[in-house]
């Protein structure tokens, strides 16, 4: 992990999603980003196999880890998970979450996670139940929600994954509220100034965000304008 990584400090993250960046210029991107008021880079990676595209891997995590100080938040959407754990590690991931579906083992793999000196999530598609995190609450440093499909970037936000964020953010209250570590509630997928603030409301407090991130005008400001108006929106619910 790397020494250089911002502390998570902020009551609301914002981590734009670099499936929507350009990828020729990406070192560029993230600086960009980063620059913008980003708390975190969120990284997809998908395997073709669990989910129906094809991404990118731990040499492109190793490429842009020197243009950033802000960590990396490595989204594993593969199948299995374990082997890839390490690389990313190496390549100088700071959190990995993955999909409880994929893992033989799911105490195990965020056990792996952590031995490698990366924080550790689980990722919940739309139609898997909070269940999951229930026995392994003491492991979890994020549970990531997906309010989309994985797979695809530009996706619509499906509202029913409201209903949902306040039950785990309920589930996170009570573990914190008995003597628990605190846990980061994410939420991907459609992400957008004009929803983001319900979003928040419902218990959200990391906000994965591509298409509205990077497909900002530069006419109107740009990735540190929509930044603002994300962060703001969100603040304000």
């Amino acid at each position: 992990m790397s020494t250089s990584e911002k502390p998570i400090l902020n009551p609301i993250l914002i981590a734009p999603s670099i499936l929507s960046a350009d990828f020729a210029r990406l070192g560029e991107e993230v600086r960009a980003i980063e620059a913008a008021g980003a708390d975190l880079v969120h990284f997809d990676v998908m395997d073709n196999h669990y989910v129906p595209n094809l991404t990118i891997g731990p040499l492109v995590c190793e490429a842009i880890r020197p243009h950033v100080k802000i960590g990396i938040d490595v989204h594993l959407m593969v199948e299995p998970v374990d082997a890839l754990i390490p690389l990313f590690a190496k390549a100088g991931a700071n959190l990995i979450t993955f999909h409880p579906e994929a893992s033989r083992h799911v105490d195990r793999t965020l056990q792996l996670i952590r031995d490698h000196g990366c924080k550790a999530g689980i990722a919940l598609n739309p139609a898997t139940p909070l269940g999951w995190m229930d026995h392994v609450m003491d492991r979890l440093d994020m549970v990531l929600l997906m309010s989309v499909n994985p797979g695809f970037g530009g996706q619509k936000f499906i509202p029913s994954t409201l209903d949902k964020l306040r039950d785990a953010r309920r589930r996170i209250a009570t573990h914190t509220a008995a003597g628990g570590q605190p846990i980061l509630l994410e939420v991907d997928g459609g992400v957008k100034t004009d929803n983001i603030g319900v979003i928040a409301a419902a218990g959200a407090d990391t906000f994965v965000a591509g298409s509205a991130v990077f497909g900002a005008p530069d006419a109107g400001g740009g990735y540190s304008t929509v930044m603002q108006l994300l962060r703001r929106a969100a603040i304000q619910a």
